[in-house]
């Protein structure tokens, strides 16, 4: 694991006195170095994971290694409506060494609970689907587990395949289901875009012997709107907490082009941010992640300011 403070160089914006912009807002810190107090403000803490090694063994196109300043050179452009008494921090970035996908993941568990534990709102940004499995075991740390966590996440795949051909991209909710068979606990997960082009039989089936919670791409938009809040809201009354994962590979590349695994047939912006505002008022939700920004091939920064937007509304809606 490698670890890098964030320069505060890469958030860059229009200049004001009164702190209007995010990029004025925001701290930079070094987590190795600075431990955060608790305090009865709120805070909003990012946190990056620079790693494309499971991208890489999962065949995918590589870059999403660069996906976190990519977010945050959009993000820090944009208006800052965040209260006074509100704490806005960046604690750098954890990188992988040496193809070592296992102990990043294992370093990442423990960044988030200690995060969690000074009772801030983490907000992580990837890199690859990978970050889902050290994010959760995390949060589970924290949390303990025979607390119900439920898991939501917004993609076109399961990333139910199999450790056969070991861990990769592709295999973080597998590995989170089977850790729970272990442990004699409940897999709590629910996907939002699931497409029949983007997931073969096999994984399908492992969904249903899993008894994942999903809703296919067709039923996965506005015109179905009150639908899918009710199967949000019968999951999230279900749960103590919920963990949010966003894969931008869901997205239809007319807003994301930018990610591993690109389709012009995903999902839009808008049935996503309905889904998150009513996620966040259940105020159960204790994290959140956003998976798969990959600036190599991305257009006009169109997926990173994506990214940026909805990262943007969810800290002002928290």
């Amino acid at each position: 694991m490698t670890y890098k403070k964030t320069s505060p160089e890469i958030y860059k914006g229009r200049s004001s006195k009164e702190q209007l912009y995010l990029h004025e807002k925001l701290i930079c810190l070094d987590f190795q170095e600075e431990i955060i107090k608790k305090s009865p403000k709120k805070t909003i803490v990012l946190l990056g994971y620079a790693c494309d090694e499971g991208v890489k063994r999962n065949q995918g196109r590589t870059g999403t290694v660069s996906g976190p300043d990519a977010i945050r050179g959009a993000l820090g452009k944009m208006p800052n409506h965040l209260s006074e008494g509100t704490r806005f921090l960046d604690v750098g970035t954890i990188g992988c060494l040496d193809g070592d996908l296992e102990a990043t993941q294992t370093q990442l568990c423990h960044l988030v609970d200690q995060l969690l534990e000074k009772g801030v709102f983490p907000v992580l940004l990837g890199g690859g689907h990978d970050i889902a499995y050290g994010h959760f075991n995390g949060i589970k740390k924290h949390r303990g587990p025979q607390k119900a966590i439920g898991i939501i996440n917004f993609d076109a795949h399961f990333d139910l395949r199999d450790t056969t051909n070991g861990n990769n991209s592709g295999t973080p909710f597998y590995q989170i289901a089977q850790d729970c068979k272990k442990e004699g606990s409940e897999f709590r997960y629910f996907c939002l875009g699931i497409r029949q082009d983007a997931n073969d039989p096999v994984l399908y089936k492992t969904a249903e012997e899993l008894q994942v919670h999903y809703l296919e791409r067709h039923h996965f938009q506005m015109h179905y709107l009150e639908h899918v809040q009710l199967r949000l809201i019968q999951f999230i009354e279900d749960v103590d907490c919920l963990y949010v994962t966003v894969d931008l590979d869901g997205f239809s590349t007319a807003y994301a082009p930018g990610v591993s695994a690109p389709s012009a047939m995903g999902f839009s912006p808008d049935i996503v941010l309905e889904c998150l505002k009513l996620i966040i008022d259940s105020r159960k939700l204790i994290s959140i992640d956003f998976a798969e920004m990959n600036p190599a091939y991305d257009i006009d920064d169109r997926t990173a300011k994506l990214a940026a937007s909805l990262i943007h509304f969810v800290i002002h809606r928290y």
